[in-house]
């Protein structure tokens, strides 16, 4: 039995929180309101379905792949929806390579003329990439683009929110997106139903995120799942200072280099036993050669 949770909501940055509130068929519309906010208005979704990730990709190495949520416009659009709280090694890559399988997943089988429908990568990320740290953009849309800048295929996006750099406060919020963006940042910060916060989609997350409405079990998942949150940010910034302290010694970039590679064994340590070896992979970023020899050495 846990510890008694304080809080009104559960947060969205957790795995159990996340995919709660985003990722059941009950509450779908809640992903649509949300998506909507990010994507452009002749990709506007009304309807979406959730789909499978089970035997995605035709290797071994394909069938990794672990997208939070995985789902269809009724037009055809794919998106992959992922929250990444830790930085990882070749992220973009990641992000690359997974959208790969929403295209691949397309083909048909004997005569094809090889007509796509858009995918979507989206990525809400409770980091900054350490290329934009200087910049105040929140939310990156990358497209592919020739020497001119000029749009080559529109049919393929990449949307990422740089969730630490929303600091507006609850005074602030302006448009639908904003108040999005601060529920990802806040809401177990609330009580009750703020006046920002009174259009019926938001209603509706207030009564799924609600705590109190959680059976025993439920409580109990979130309870863990805050808790693997919790750890995480704590070794986190544990690491970072310890890697600042070992840079002013060794010099930033060797500091900053070792600090984020024992940031990764560090937590990779704390889910061992407790999450499947391709899962610490991916919170980590570290290889599962690399995990199973913790695991050897624990």
């Amino acid at each position: 039995m846990g510890y008694p949770l304080q809080e009104q909501y559960v947060s969205l940055l957790t795995d159990f929180g996340f995919k709660r509130v985003f990722g059941s068929e009950p509450n779908k519309q809640l992903l649509v309101d949300f998506l909507n906010t990010l994507l452009p208005a002749h990709h506007q979704i009304k309807q979406l379905s959730y789909k499978s990730t089970e035997n995605l990709g035709n290797t071994q190495v394909d069938r990794k792949a672990i997208f939070d949520i995985y789902c269809q416009s009724e037009n055809g659009d794919r998106f992959i929806v992922e929250l990444q709280k830790a930085k990882q090694n070749f992220f973009k890559d990641r992000s690359v390579f997974y959208a790969s399988f929403p295209i691949q997943e397309q083909a048909l089988k004997g005569q094809w003329d090889f007509q796509l429908a858009p995918v979507y990568s989206i990525g809400i990320l409770d980091f900054i990439f350490d290329d934009h740290k200087n910049e105040d953009t929140i939310i990156h849309t990358v497209e592919l683009k020739n020497q001119a800048c000029e749009v080559f295929y529109d049919k393929l996006k990449f949307i990422y929110v740089e969730l630490p750099k929303f600091e507006k406060t609850l005074e602030q919020l302006e448009s639908h997106q904003d108040k999005w963006l601060y529920l990802f940042r806040h809401l177990p910060d609330l009580e009750g139903h703020p006046r920002p916060f009174q259009d019926s989609v938001f209603l509706q997350l207030f009564e799924v995120a609600e705590i109190a409405n959680f059976s025993r079990n439920e409580q109990d998942m979130y309870q863990n799942s805050l808790k693997y949150y919790r750890d995480m940010n704590n070794v986190i910034d544990t690491s970072r200072t310890d890697g600042v302290k070992e840079g002013l010694a060794k010099g930033r970039a060797e500091g900053r280099a070792e600090g984020t590679k024992e940031t990764q064994l560090e937590i990779a340590r704390s889910l061992l036993g407790e999450l499947p070896v391709e899962t610490i992979s991916r919170a980590t970023g570290l290889t599962i050669d690399e995990i199973e020899r913790l695991m050897e050495d624990s």
